[in-house]
């Protein structure tokens, strides 16, 4: 994932989220009322069947971590996006690569990157849907508490792999039936290269400067899903750009019994990929668990998350695009 505006290091990072939850608190009255009101949102509408496979994700999230670290200009990065190209082939309509080039600061050589993008239903829907997380890793697992363990790279099970995982079901479980949903999967490349925020997002960056046609209405990115104990409460800079779609979002995961895992409370401001789409005009929220300790470690390997929390995101995002969402962006875009 991105950052946190200010990158603190994980103590301090415990700290303000404890802040964070405290204003959050104070606010969850207001904020409850707001998503139980939900503009548009028939709470009353019968919930579709769910054929999310939680152990299916899990599955893909163990392929993509044992490939090892996905860093662009690794042979495993070229592995896994070839591998991925061939698991979306399988689902969707259209698969393509969005290629771009970057030049690193840390070595200054030039990279070769590239987004992936596959559809679903998108020609000729009535909605139209980014469904989107990163499929990189960070080359160096800088915030480590370990001084020995900063050069290392990071495997990126949850931050990266999860929801990728997560796409890949949901890829599967939607394919033929989408109505008036068109869904675009977008897998980002170049999102936790770094060191710095200047040199992260650079997949999402790209893509916010070559939106497809026809273009996305709103979007969801998937970030830091797989989190064993999951609390994915609202991510402010989401709220602040899209708070329709995250009323509709949190008030189906509240329908859906998905409450504890998408508390109604405000968490921290996070910079991520989210940020230049909503910067280009979709409207893009950003499901998150910040609250990850392996982030940015050589601890966040698959033995940190769990196909638990892969279900409960894969099922409310299932079931949020086949009741075909209500919320619309502003016109004028």
């Amino acid at each position: 994932m991105g950052q946190v505006q200010d990158r603190p290091h994980p103590a301090e990072r415990d700290r303000r989220g404890r802040v964070a939850r405290q204003a959050g608190r104070v606010l969850r009255a207001a904020l409850a009322g707001a998503l139980i009101a939900a503009p548009g949102f028939a709470l009353s509408q019968a919930l579709p069947e769910s054929r999310f496979d939680a152990q299916k994700a899990w599955v893909a999230l163990l392929k993509q971590v044992g490939f090892g670290p996905r860093v662009p200009g690794t042979a495993a990065h070229t592995k896994c996006a070839e591998w991925l190209v061939e698991e979306l082939r399988q689902t969707c309509e259209s698969v393509r690569f969005q290629p771009f080039e970057h030049r690193w600061s840390v070595d200054g050589r030039t990279y070769r990157m590239a987004n992936i993008l596959a559809e679903q239903n998108w020609k000729d829907a009535k909605v139209r849907v980014v469904v989107l997380a990163h499929w990189d890793s960070r080359p160096f697992a800088d915030q480590d508490p370990d001084p020995a363990n900063r050069r290392k790279p990071v495997l990126g099970a949850s931050d990266g792999a999860s929801g990728v995982a997560v796409v890949l079901e949901l890829a599967r479980v939607l394919k033929g039936r989408l109505k008036d949903v068109g869904v675009l999967y977008l897998l980002t490349d170049g999102e936790d290269l770094g060191p710095g925020i200047e040199e992260m997002l650079l997949g999402a960056r790209h893509f916010a400067k070559n939106l497809p046609s026809p273009r996305p209405d709103y979007g969801v990115l998937l970030d830091m899903i797989g989190d064993k104990d999951l609390r994915v409460p609202i991510e402010r800079y989401s709220y602040s750009q899209a708070p329709g779609l995250v009323n509709e979002l949190y008030a189906l995961a509240a329908r859906a019994g998905l409450g504890k895992a998408f508390p109604k409370e405000l968490g921290e401001w996070i910079i991520d990929d989210h940020v230049p789409l909503n910067e280009a005009g979709v409207p893009t929220i950003d499901l998150i668990d910040f609250t990850y300790e392996p982030w940015h470690t050589v601890r966040d390997t698959a033995e940190q998350c769990s196909p638990e929390s892969l279900g409960k995101v894969g099922r409310l995002m299932e079931l949020w695009l086949l009741r075909e969402p209500a919320y619309r962006p502003p016109k004028n875009r």
